[in-house]
């Protein structure tokens, strides 16, 4: 049975009062979080009724940290693909943090996103936190590389730090219960 040590995770930028040394968080590089990635966990409303949710991130060349962004998912009752492009540019004031803006008819919306934690354990795996906007309640997800997810004992690892970095913040401590597992199609 390993035992995970120590992962790399912090608060939210807003649920802490004391910033976070760049000691206690090491930051995951932008080449690192380039690419597909899963949404295995939320607790974003929006993916209870759909499914196959991925997250492609890419580098916008000369534009340092700054991601072109696609979300792609599947509604539960239909094989139609739908997708939410945007842009994400760094935020200036904290780090490993990033303002999303939709593109084309999406344009009026925008949002607050952070990573949270990250690892290397099962292939690849990130904890972001995404500030609450006009369309969705603030919330958390938990994306891997791999579309089958992570192991049990990764994911209880990962839910149990997500529960101790909360557990300070009493507006942001009920996200941790309100986690799902979003349905993926595993062929």
């Amino acid at each position: 049975n390993l035992h995970h040590p120590m992962m790399n995770f912090r608060p939210p930028s807003s649920a802490s009062s004391v910033p976070i040394s760049p000691a206690e968080f090491t930051q995951a590089g932008t080449q690192w979080m380039a690419g597909l990635w899963h949404v295995t966990h939320s607790t974003l409303p929006m993916w209870k009724s759909n499914r196959n949710v991925t997250i492609t991130y890419t580098l916008i060349p000369g534009h340092p940290d700054t991601f072109d962004n696609l979300v792609e998912y599947q509604p539960l009752s239909s094989d139609k693909h739908k997708n939410v492009a945007g842009i994400e540019k760094p935020d200036a004031k904290v780090a490993a943090a990033w303002n999303w803006r939709g593109k084309g008819w999406l344009m009026i919306a925008s949002s607050h996103w952070e990573l949270l934690g990250w690892g290397e354990e099962d292939g690849g795996w990130m904890v972001t936190f995404f500030e609450k906007t006009l369309f969705t309640p603030a919330g958390i997800d938990i994306c891997t590389r791999q579309k089958v997810g992570l192991t049990d004992e990764t994911l209880q690892s990962i839910r149990d730090q997500i529960k101790s970095i909360l557990s300070s913040s009493s507006s942001f401590s009920k996200l941790a219960e309100e986690m799902f597992e979003v349905k993926r199609d595993i062929s």
